[in-house]
């Protein structure tokens, strides 16, 4: 049997630079931070009190407000985010398509903030206080069930969860259902709110966060020597996929086509990369592989760029490794300056970016990198977003234990 072709025709995005996928595509091309102070809690004792928080997200311009008092947050921004893809998509769900049509919408932590209040709570005054939604207020595939309900969506209905690469393997998945005739239509990618107190203080004292508390904007800063950790972000990135007959069939505007999808494990450590970014570089060969593709026929990286001292370095050796000497030829850049990690839905809205870049032709910059580590010598786009030819690009996610995803997306024209 051979590939059905998959393509996105719907896009939505809430980020720490806004809400929809107008708002944060302008910003990102315009090389705009949304990092600043946390607010959401009382960071005092923390060590790193910064972070990339959605401000203006108002859950009432999309949910009743009997409906949002069930979700976490994380539920909220993936419900909303699959709500704007799906209209952004001119999708109609009927009853004649209702069973070619799901959702694969992960978290890489899910509800944390309804479990740290609803512990506090059972703590205080006992457990006949706990809400009987607590359970599927936290759960992580409330996303794609909640979705499924809303437009009845009778296709798969799953979630993933692979930390950091929760998103791209949720995409890569859901490609694979339409690729080989499980669907016709997929809602796919992720979300989370993580910007609480346990979260962030756990991976603070792990050492894993940029301290500079006292310049926020500044903090994230991939490849610059100055780098010294991630900044927590949080909000979601959804994508419509659709088998490529059904979308020209309806008239669909196509941002980009899913071209390929690889995986790996650098079988190392927990939270550490591999250092010579042997896993990394696996995956973006086999997503090449899968793809079709030549390394000289890339253009251009999302990477995965948390500006971590370890993990920039690694990463920079697998695109070497995957790329030889293609790889001073391509040209990287990471998103994650402008709006932090998202963690579990980063891959999807790095996904949709590196679709948007495709549909737009441009590259997104990437912001900070004010004096380039030397053993981070790629082209990273520094600063300036860039107007080029984009045929092919890649969007790299890695994840706590180990865990890798690549996707490739070709242009459509």
């Amino acid at each position: 049997m051979s590939k059905r072709r998959v393509v996105i025709t719907g896009i939505g995005i809430i980020a720490p630079l806004g809400v929809g996928t107008e708002n944060n595509w302008r910003d990102i091309v315009a090389g705009r931070s949304g990092i600043g102070p946390i607010t959401r809690f009382d960071p005092q004792g923390i060590a790193s009190r910064i972070a990339g928080e959605v401000t203006d997200f108002d859950i009432g311009e999309h949910l009743t407000s009997k409906d949002a008092r069930r979700m976490d947050r994380f539920i909220q921004f993936g419900v909303a985010a699959g709500m704007e893809a799906m209209r952004d998509s001119g999708l109609e769900v009927t009853d004649d398509n209702a069973d070619r049509m799901g959702a694969h919408i992960g978290s890489g932590i899910g509800g944390v903030e309804t479990i740290e209040k609803t512990t506090s709570l059972m703590n205080q005054k006992g457990p006949r206080r706990v809400s009987p939604f607590y359970v599927p207020m936290a759960i992580i595939n409330m996303i794609s069930g909640n979705l499924s309900i809303i437009y009845g969506l009778r296709g798969p209905n799953l979630s993933t969860v692979t930390a950091c690469a929760t998103s791209t393997h949720s995409i890569g998945d859901a490609a694979r259902l339409i690729e080989f005739g499980d669907a016709d239509v997929m809602l796919a990618g992720g979300a989370e709110a993580a910007i609480t107190p346990t979260a962030v203080a756990g991976f603070s004292n792990a050492k894993a966060l940029s301290f500079r508390n006292d310049d926020p904007q500044a903090a994230s800063r991939p490849w610059d020597s100055d780098r010294d950790g991630f900044v927590v972000g949080e909000g979601a990135g959804v994508v419509v996929l659709e088998e490529l007959e059904n979308a020209t069939s309806r008239g669909a505007r196509v941002y980009a086509e899913v071209a390929g999808y690889g995986m790996s494990a650098d079988a190392y450590h927990i939270t550490s990369p591999q250092p010579d970014g042997a896993g990394a570089a696996l995956c973006m060969a086999n997503c090449l592989r899968n793809a079709g593709l030549n390394p000289s026929d890339v253009d251009y990286i999302n990477a995965h760029g948390t500006s971590t001292p370890l993990g920039d370095v690694a990463e920079t050796l697998a695109i070497k490794k995957a790329f030889g000497d293609h790889a001073p030829k391509l040209a990287i850049s990471s998103t994650k300056s402008m709006i932090g990690h998202l963690l579990g839905a980063a891959g999807g809205v790095e996904a949709a970016f590196t679709a948007l870049s495709l549909y737009h032709q441009i590259a997104p910059p990437t912001i900070n990198l004010d004096s380039q580590d030397a053993e981070c010598d790629l082209d990273y786009i520094p600063h300036q977003a860039r107007e080029m030819e984009l045929r092919t690009a890649l969007s790299n996610s890695f994840g706590f234990g180990g865990t890798n995803g690549t996707l490739a997306f070709k242009r459509f024209v």
